[in-house]
């Protein structure tokens, strides 16, 4: 089928159309991509984005170092401008540190000896990695894909009890996105994987497991009409949000977005996922409310992770630090604990 031409600014758009058929990150624009509504969009956002970047460049001027304080918290909040995004997501979770007192250790895992079953489910899936990315294709120069294997490989090398999960592809290549560099998206990779979400790839994925309950249980307090609507039609949470937690929002929520989650993630950790999920059922409730069957319920749920709530990252993301009210580390915590200790029992 013919794709429509459409007007921006009164010109035609089949050139338009070509020269932004990939976004900044790499990603082809579907078919039915609204340019209209994107451009209009952009239009307020690039302004915030500049106001943003004029105060990061401030901030960092002359810097090596970060430390955290509120101010920086503060401004992780309202996005950090792509171009100091991997610089702030290494220090803040601490994958700098890592990098400088492991000095060579990544190079060493490259050349070490490898698990055959390792390097081959790894080669499964890199093809599978973001069809729609120009990067992660064999055609491009340089191709992501080879330093994608790499960063994979040296991971389950260095963490064979975790080895290598799916799910794990999609995380390293977001990182090698915005870092173009794999022995950053290494330490990153072990930041996200071994301190801000233990379990969540291990074998029996008990992390996972738990932050799903932990999350049905604060649906219970804070929003209890889902949680019934849930109840009735005896959908498990695992079945709605699995892939919200194991991908990050990856391939879940725009692109723009789920940067701006991520921001937050290494700056202060898991609980961020629990703020999008909740603000994302408590926008929706009117809707999954409405859901009649188990099939109307996960139809629910993939509905109000698109449209203008989530394009507008911005304003996504002072809303997740509302619209659920308070959650402390300490009360997740203390879930975490009950749920987790809840599943083992299950399960032995």
């Amino acid at each position: 089928m013919e794709k429509k031409s459409m007007s921006i600014n009164g010109t035609d758009t089949r050139a338009k159309d070509r020269i932004d058929r990939v976004d900044p990150y790499g990603f082809e624009r579907p078919e039915d991509f609204d340019y209209e509504s994107y451009e209009e969009l952009m239009s307020d956002y690039l302004v915030v984005l500049t106001r943003r970047a004029i105060k990061w460049s401030k901030l960092l001027k002359g810097k090596r170092k970060v430390q955290k304080n509120v101010k920086l918290k503060r401004y992780v909040r309202k996005g950090i401008p792509n171009e100091h995004r991997a610089f702030i997501w290494m220090a803040a979770s601490g994958a700098q540190d890592q990098l400088e007192k492991n000095s060579g250790y990544y190079q060493s895992l490259l050349v070490a000896q490898h698990d055959s079953k390792l390097m081959e489910t790894i080669k499964t899936d890199l093809n599978r990695t973001f069809p729609d990315n120009v990067h992660f294709r064999k055609r491009s120069t340089p191709c992501l894909q080879k330093a994608l294997y790499n960063v994979l490989l040296a991971y389950g090398t260095h963490n064979p009890a975790v080895g290598y999960c799916q799910g794990m592809n999609f995380v390293a290549g977001y990182l090698l996105i915005i870092t173009k560099d794999e022995e950053k998206s290494f330490w990153l990779m072990d930041a996200l994987l071994g301190r801000i979400l233990p379990d969540y790839y291990s074998p029996a994925m008990l992390g996972l497991k738990t932050d799903q309950e932990a999350l049905g249980e604060m649906v219970k307090v804070k929003i209890p009409q889902v949680w019934q609507v849930m109840l009735n039609h005896n959908v498990m949470w695992t079945l709605v949000v699995s892939r919200w937690f194991i991908c990050l929002y990856i391939d879940v929520l725009p692109v723009e977005t789920v940067l701006r989650i991520w921001d937050c993630l290494f700056y202060e950790g898991s609980k961020i996922l629990f703020r999008v999920a909740l603000t994302l059922i408590h926008h929706n409730q009117a809707l999954i409310e409405q859901a009649q069957s188990l099939p109307d319920v996960c139809d629910s749920f993939k509905r109000i992770t698109h449209g203008p709530f989530v394009d507008e990252c911005h304003t996504f993301l002072q809303t997740i630090f509302t619209e659920p009210g308070s959650l402390s580390m300490a009360t997740l915590t203390k879930l975490r604990a009950t749920c987790r200790a809840r599943i083992v029992a299950e399960e032995t």
